[in-house]
């Protein structure tokens, strides 16, 4: 359950990412209102896994989907480069997750 909770802290980081990104676009309380939802529930997945993971494994996931979901959400939703360099690192950065996953 520890992991799934793990996925679910990353997935609402990647959301809380692109509300940054909508509440500079738009300027409106729901947005700001979702910004904080998003992270205040990461934050709240998060603290659950970690009652059985361990942190330095934990944090590294969640920093992991959260960073490399953005990045890819910024492709799709934003326009931004989709150059297959970063393609290559965004893919390191996964690794690296599943290697620890792996190891812990």
């Amino acid at each position: 359950m520890a992991w799934i909770s793990l996925i679910v802290a990353g997935i609402l980081e990647m959301f809380g990412v692109a509300m940054i990104t909508k509440l500079h676009k738009d300027r409106n309380w729901q947005s700001f209102v979702l910004l904080l939802l998003g992270f205040g529930g990461s934050f709240l997945f998060l603290a659950y896994a970690m009652k059985t993971l361990p942190m330095g494994t934990a944090y590294a996931i969640w920093t992991g989907i959260g960073a490399s979901g953005g990045a890819i959400l910024g492709m799709i939703l934003y326009g931004e480069p989709k150059d297959w360099k970063r393609l290559v690192f965004i893919a390191m950065v996964l690794g690296a997750a599943i290697g620890l996953k792996l190891v812990s």
